[in-house]
């Protein structure tokens, strides 16, 4: 059968979720801890794939991993505990050609100080950014890549002890959201204009670089798909502990 569970991360001890040599990364930690299990093979057979790659130093709350596995006991509640750093919280028995790429959206988050934003300025700022752009001034571009992605919302909100932006898209570019920060936070200080910010997404063949903010406050919220997860009490504990926790890891990498 082939599930889909979803899990959470602290990735700032990491050199990002993907694979990559001679380095540790999320996606090595837990293939290995679930080839040691017995819950797969290997990544060819199991056809292991993940929702969202994130960068080195950005961390997830609800990211997602599917996989082919001959195991029949509860997946979940053998792997729930296993680890400090990740948490494996939800599980979905789905078709077997499910690949996790394949969301409906996937929202990010990106925290700031609570008394270094000005939030009315920051919510007329960003409306630029929403809907179908050529965001190449705004992103780290691949050659497989086509630069046009579409934003469907950009909100911004307060908590006791953050500002944060939450961005809502299907898709994104590499370092695109980390790019847009960085060009926001230039605009808030008035070293650029947001008339800067209009030609940069006007005329995305005029290259300008509006630098890249630190990855530790960028959190991946959620990846949303047409059907919902099943969640087990007591990983669902554990991972309000351990959000609680990164949060306050977080608040000092925010500016």
């Amino acid at each position: 059968m082939r599930i889909a569970i979803k899990f959470a991360y602290n990735g700032m001890n990491y050199h990002g979720l993907a694979r990559q040599p001679n380095v540790i990364t999320i996606e090595k930690k837990i293939i290995d801890f679930l080839s040691k299990k017995g819950l797969i093979n290997d990544i060819k057979t199991s056809n292991f794939r993940y929702a969202s790659r994130t960068d080195k130093g950005v961390s997830a709350i609800g990211n997602v991993m599917a996989f082919d596995t001959e195991y029949n006991n509860d997946v979940l509640k053998e792997i729930y505990d296993e680890f400090e750093d990740i948490v494996f919280y939800g599980i979905k028995i789905v078709n077997p050609i499910f690949n996790p790429r394949y969301a409906k959206q996937r929202i990010y988050r990106y925290y700031f100080k609570k008394d270094k934003k000005n939030i009315n300025k920051l919510k007329k700022i960003i409306e630029i950014f929403k809907g179908e752009h050529d965001f190449s001034n705004f992103a780290r571009i691949e050659s497989s890549k086509k630069p046009i992605k579409v934003i469907d919302d950009i909100l911004i909100r307060e908590s006791d002890n953050f500002v944060y932006i939450d961005f809502y898209a299907q898709s994104y570019l590499w370092h695109q959201i980390r790019k847009i920060i960085s060009a926001l936070n230039k605009v808030e200080k008035c070293t650029i204009g947001v008339e800067d910010l209009i030609q940069a997404l006007n005329y995305p063949n005029k290259k300008v670089d509006y630098g890249l903010s630190p990855p530790e406050p960028l959190l991946l919220i959620d990846v949303v798909y047409d059907f919902d997860f099943i969640y087990y009490d007591k990983a669902l504990d554990k991972l309000m502990k351990f959000k609680n926790h990164l949060l306050n890891i977080i608040k000092y990498h925010v500016y």
